[in-house]
């Protein structure tokens, strides 16, 4: 079965499921329409007789009858007369019906089975069975009692043959029919299980044609719908989605590290050749090494960065929470920061009670670079100032500069890693310091916004969900 396809087993089981029912509607028929069939024919055998019992009369002589009177037959009966009517005939759906006298004699009608019969007993109104040649026969017999007619009975006879023959007709046409049913039934299943399949065929297409051409931005296309393979569709879609920019971001810090490391390697290897050069004095090597340490310790603190970023990207970092005094928490970094001064820049906050259950040193974090952030683009004798308010379902933190501002075509740039203004290209900075805190508070599921107008300062506010 390993080598059928899923559509296939599908059909082969439902076909053996099918197969297996029809067999037992086959005994079912055999035994339930058996036993229903001779129940109507003990029925319409005891029918036939009762409705003959009303088509016999007697009449004591010539004159009670009437002479406009339709006479079917006339039986001579002791004193007087026996009239039948044509409705009483010897066979009528093959019951068999016969007038019996006094001496168990047949004086009309028919009985196949008079000779097998005719020393039994008459007994009113109940079906007795005899066999003759391997054959069942249903015996009903009834006893007159109109006027005149006493003594007299009648006796209907029917085979189980002809049950039998009905049975066997309904047999017939069952091994016709079922088989019939079964094949198209079989014939339906396939092509339905196909068209059910057919969305599973076109997921690993998808993911077949991924793994060859190594495509993450091929999707599944379904179409329209809401059913269980729709929805292992879109999950599919979603992870290749997630794939995709999991990718993109390696590919992107692997690219930005290369480049952020090029700059510093770049200058420790010059410094190297040019120092080697020739013979320097202590005073010389001394410069070098000083050159050399500070571009390592810039690509330290890259790389501590870098990794710190990727942490957060990935969320793979496992980060301990507790619940942190905000107003503590901003005051204490703004007075530290606050004495930075740098471009004589003066720094104010103000603050409300509030707390938020986090990790206190990525919510510092997300203050001290906002604030670097304002320092490094500010201008000077300029201004910074920071708030803290505790709205009703949300922490907000805002941070206000009136420094060089940023171009409205360069506000959704910023928070790209390694992304500075041109004015600010020999600064310190890395270009992380946004991007990081973007990630910290998309983290923490929040939001960050920025206002602002080239020349005209900055406002970074940021919304935590309590």
């Amino acid at each position: 079965m390993g080598r059928f396809s899923i559509r296939l087993k599908i059909t082969i089981w439902f076909t053996a499921a099918l197969v297996v029912i029809v067999l037992f509607a086959y005994l079912m028929i055999f035994v339930v329409s058996r036993q229903i069939l001779i129940k109507t024919i003990q029925d319409s055998l005891v029918e036939t007789v009762e409705n003959n019992v009303d088509e016999i009369e007697y009449f004591s002589g010539m004159d009670e009858i009437r002479t406009d009177a339709d006479i079917d037959y006339l039986i001579d009966y002791r004193k007087g007369y026996l009239e039948i009517d044509d409705d009483f005939l010897s066979k009528v759906n093959e019951v068999y019906t016969g007038l019996y006298d006094e001496k168990s004699r047949l004086i009309y009608g028919e009985n196949p089975i008079a000779a097998k019969v005719a020393d039994l007993e008459f007994v009113d109104s109940e079906i007795q069975k005899v066999m003759k040649d391997g054959t069942g026969y249903y015996i009903f017999d009834r006893k007159l009692t109109a006027e005149g007619l006493n003594g007299l009975w009648l006796r209907g006879v029917v085979s189980e043959e002809q049950g039998e023959r009905q049975s066997f007709g309904i047999m017939r046409i069952a091994l016709v029919l079922l088989p019939v049913l079964v094949v198209i039934a079989s014939a339906g299943g396939y092509f339905i299980a196909g068209r059910t399949l057919n969305p599973i065929q076109k997921i690993a297409g998808t993911a077949r044609k991924i793994g060859e051409e190594n495509d993450l931005k091929c999707r599944i296309n379904l179409g329209k719908g809401n059913d269980e393979l729709h929805q292992l569709a879109d999950i599919f879609n979603e992870m290749f989605e997630r794939l995709e920019s999991t990718f993109e971001k390696e590919q992107q810090f692997t690219s930005d590290v290369s480049h952020e490391l090029r700059t510093p390697m770049a200058v420790i290897s010059a410094q190297c050749e040019y120092t080697l050069e020739k013979e320097r004095s202590v005073g010389e090597y001394e410069d070098a090494l000083r050159v050399i340490r500070r571009q390592a310790r810039k690509m330290t603190k890259l790389i501590d960065h870098m990794l710190d970023f990727a942490r957060l990207e990935m969320k793979s970092g496992k980060y301990a929470e507790e619940t942190v005094d905000m107003e503590e928490l901003v005051a204490s970094i703004c007075s530290d920061m606050k004495l930075i001064r740098e471009k004589e820049i003066m720094l104010d906050y103000e603050t409300e009670q509030a707390v938020f259950y986090g990790n206190r040193e990525l919510l510092s974090r997300i203050l001290v670079n906002l604030v670097s952030n304002a320092y490094r683009y500010g201008k000077e004798n300029g201004h910074i100032f920071v708030k803290l308010k505790k709205e009703e379902t949300e922490l907000v933190l805002s941070v206000t500069d009136d420094g060089i501002g940023i171009a409205e075509e360069e506000q959704e740039k910023i928070f790209r890693r390694f992304y500075q203004t041109d004015v600010s290209r020999g600064g310190e900075g890395s270009g992380l310091g946004l991007a990081m805190v973007y990630e910290i508070v998309k983290f923490y599921r929040g939001k960050i916004q920025v206002k602002s107008e080239a020349g005209s300062g900055s406002v970074f506010q940021v919304k935590l969900p309590l």
